[in-house]
């Protein structure tokens, strides 16, 4: 069962880092909705090399879950890669819980369409997320 999961949480990642290399090369599609907004206009303007970062950085969080659960084979101990997995798992749970403003199942800022999309969907991919990393954590390391 582990290992199902932990391949999902993979192909998100990936399909997730992707997307991020898509925009930052000038794709459009779904932008709008991956930005928060106050009054319409949305918080901060993300640049092509900090999307593109984005992306690396959810790219090499699939490869962490595929070592750590032993879909890959790496260079690095597994108990190792378990212990970096609890770190995602604390990162992606930080996400989901939001910081009670503008992202998180407990922000005040509602109504534009990034908020509907982290309601439904941003916010409990991160809490799914954070429990596949910290099983796979727990698998490694306990």
């Amino acid at each position: 069962m582990i290992l199902t999961l932990a391949f999902i949480a993979c192909v998100i990642f990936s399909i997730l880092g992707l997307w991020h290399w898509y925009w930052a090369l000038g794709g459009s599609l779904g932008k709008a909705a991956a930005i928060p907004e106050v009054n319409g206009s949305p918080v901060f303007m993300p640049s092509a090399l900090g999307t593109a970062f984005v992306g690396l950085a959810l790219i090499s969080f699939a490869a962490l879950i595929a070592g750590a659960s032993g879909l890959l084979e790496m260079p690095i101990p597994r108990p190792v890669l378990g212990g970096f997995s609890y770190g995602l798992a604390i990162l992606m749970l930080v996400r989901a819980v939001g910081e009670f403003r503008l992202v998180g199942f407990f922000k005040r800022v509602r109504g534009s369409e990034f908020a509907q999309w982290d309601t439904w969907v941003y916010s409990p991919l991160c809490l799914f997320l954070s429990i596949v990393s910290f099983s796979v954590a727990i698998h490694n390391v306990a």
